[in-house]
Order: C-alpha cells, then structure tokens, then sequence
C-alpha cells in the first residue's frame, strides 16, 4: 500500500471513519486511473460507515457509490483483498461495533 495511503488505513482501522475519509482526500485528488478509482471507492466506504454509526443513517447510498467505483478494481489490490473488505464493510453498516480492517505492512 502507499505510504500515503497507510494513515488513512490505521484510521480506518481504529473505527475514525471520517478521520481515514479526510486523510485519503489529499492522495486521491493527485491519483489517476485505477489508482484514482480505488481511493475513492475506500473514501465513500469510510464515510458510509461514518454515516451510519455517527449519524444514525441508515441508508447505504455512499456504499453503492464505492461498490460501483471499486467495481474495476480487482479483487486483490496493492496488497488489498478488494473484496473481502467491501464484504466486512456490507456487514459492519449491520453490526455495531464491527470495525473493518485494511492490512498495513509489518514495521
């Protein structure tokens, strides 16, 4: 994963949606392509999970959004397993306190 995108990964990990959303902002405006695509998709996925458990939204329009931006996106990804994680997203918007992880690199 590149390393600017890996802050915004510990974040999400921790359950800081909105914090992870604010950190890739900077990465995907300079991205293109694919690149692009992916960290779009991975922003709308943090700001559904955001919406729903620090808003009470129950509606899943920004994770249809992200599944339709990662939807070019393979499976697998810089290191990413594409799928599993917009899964674990699909059950966390369900189940409270289920927190999604993207895989950091070991120090």
């Amino acid at each position: 994963m590149r390393s600017d995108l890996q802050e915004g990964a510990a974040l999400f990990n921790a359950g800081l949606w909105w914090e992870a959303h604010e950190a890739w902002e900077g990465p995907w405006m300079s991205a293109q392509g694919q690149e692009r695509q992916f960290i779009q998709g991975l922003i709308l996925l943090a700001a559904a999970l955001h919406k729903r458990w620090h808003h009470g939204s129950l509606t899943s329009r920004n994770f249809e959004k992200a599944l339709t931006k990662l939807a070019d996106v393979p499976e697998v990804y810089r290191g990413i397993n594409v799928a599993r994680l917009r899964e674990e997203v699909r059950l966390a918007l369900n189940t409270e306190g289920m927190h999604p992880q993207i895989p950091l690199p070991s120090a």
